[in-house]
């Protein structure tokens, strides 16, 4: 293993020697609580229901409240798109303080309404001017779309949508794997483009006025952002750092530790607990950029992730060679030592969900166990690692072992090892049922909601 003083029994690479540096601490970069988020978020919905109501004089018989309830929904469904994409951008005030697991669970909520106000929307105001028009609902909706403004465009839009949210459906996105799920979603970026003319066109709540450059600015807000955190912002870190692999260390079956190497490292003010999103220039890895956890708290000179085979991208990730280039975003996500509030702390984890925990089971301060979930013994990951860091700090780890059968009762078999159970913050990091499983169980046990710190590996 390799961590920040770099222990003999797992060395990493070598890193250099340090230089004596005089110079403050830097100060802790900022980070949104999630309520703000949510309020930001809030009031926003409240401006654009502002905007119907002040341009809607009066709503009169059947049709007028259709009509009204497809302008409302259509407008909410067109400042939900930018913010679900915002959500999404890897903004580093709002990964560090909401995380990246919290912020992936918000998406898929509010894409599920975008989804329901956008159908609500078309269906509505189809009903609507049919029964102006005096028209049947099915030709009204072909006069609406081939003889309105921006309207083909819209229908795409809309049809690119509702695909994009059947894919992401919990069904489909299982069977899915992460790279085509990816790549799928793509398609999100090009359906609010393709409605954005549309919501100009024929949008007369926006009027000519505030609302619409204050709508002007939320979308072309939203791709500045988009083009900066997801594009520029990444090209720029990979000239200034210039990552590229160092070693591919097997852990396990079907697990490998990655050393990357690079320059000025300090710089990317990494945290044990986080993750990269990393980018490997070799063939069929190019395009793709998966998340990462850190495996060891990083150093000035190398980080190290760990990598499980749950696919085709992680799988090849085992066969790169030393000296490839890897483009890295990051750092991302909320699971660190910033939402310790306890002295007693428990660290649970299973499968590849025990990486972010490595790291912070050397770094977090308190009185500190560590259980890990495996099936066989074989699949516990970093065994002398972190029985090498318990004796070095006082700590205690605890494997559990067998299938659920075996094992019986989660919070049973928890209470057994580590006593006053209910007295402990916990991190926890797995895959998704087990993480379900476990929250259950420490909320039964006693364990408030807020003291437990979840992270999967689902988004």
């Amino acid at each position: 293993m390799s961590t920040a003083a770099a222990p003999t029994s797992r060395p990493g690479p070598r890193p250099a020697p340090d230089r004596p540096r005089h110079r403050a601490a830097p100060r802790p970069p900022f980070a949104l609580d999630p309520r703000a988020a949510l309020g930001l978020v809030a009031v926003g919905a409240l401006g654009v229901l502002a905007l119907w109501w002040t341009g809607t004089p009066a709503v009169v018989g059947a049709a007028g409240w259709l009509t009204g309830a497809g302008r409302i929904t259509g407008l909410l469904a067109g400042y939900a798109a930018p913010v679900l994409l915002l959500l999404m951008a890897r903004l580093p005030p709002v990964e560090r303080g909401v995380g990246a697991d919290r912020l992936a669970r918000w998406h898929a909520f509010g894409g599920r309404w975008m989804v329901a106000l956008v159908s609500v929307h078309v269906l509505t105001v189809v009903w609507g001017y049919a029964l102006t028009d005096g028209r049947g609902v099915v030709g009204e909706g072909l006069e609406i779309v081939f003889h309105y403004p921006e309207m083909v465009k819209a229908a795409l839009g809309t049809l690119l949508l509702l695909g994009t949210g059947a894919v992401s459906a919990r069904i489909a996105r299982r069977r899915l794997p992460y790279e085509t799920w990816y790549y799928l979603h793509l398609a999100t970026y090009l359906a609010v483009a393709l409605a954005f003319s549309h919501q100009l066109a024929t949008g007369a709540d926006l009027g000519g006025g505030p609302g619409r450059a204050a709508w002007y600015a939320l979308y072309f807000g939203t791709a500045a952002l988009l083009g900066w955190f997801r594009l520029l912002r990444p090209w720029l870190l990979d000239r200034r750092h210039g990552l590229t692999v160092a070693e591919v260390r097997p852990e396990g079956p079907g697990v490998v530790s990655l050393f990357l190497t690079g320059r000025r490292l300090d710089g990317l003010r990494a945290e044990p607990g986080q993750f990269f999103r990393l980018q490997f220039q070799a063939p069929g890895l190019r395009w793709a950029a998966n998340p990462y956890s850190l495996s060891a708290p990083p150093h000035p000179s190398f980080l190290r992730f760990t990598v499980k085979d749950l696919g085709g991208h992680s799988a090849a990730v085992a066969a790169l060679r030393p000296g490839t280039r890897v483009r890295a975003e990051g750092p991302y996500g909320a699971f660190t030592g910033r939402r310790l509030r306890q002295r007693r702390v428990l660290l649970l984890g299973a499968g590849v969900g025990i990486t972010p925990l490595r790291a912070l089971f050397e770094t977090l301060p308190g009185e500190l166990t560590l259980v890990q979930r495996a099936r066989r013994p074989q699949d516990v990951l970093f065994r002398a690692e972190l029985a090498d860091v318990a004796r070095r700090r006082g700590a205690a780890v605890h494997e559990l072992l067998g299938s659920r059968e075996q094992l019986g009762d989660l919070g049973a078999a928890l209470a057994r090892l580590v006593p006053d159970l209910a007295e402990h913050e916990v991190y926890l990091c797995g895959p998704e049922a087990m993480a379900e499983e476990a929250v259950r169980a420490l909320r039964a046990a006693g364990v408030p909601r807020g003291r437990i710190h979840h992270e999967s590996f689902s988004f």
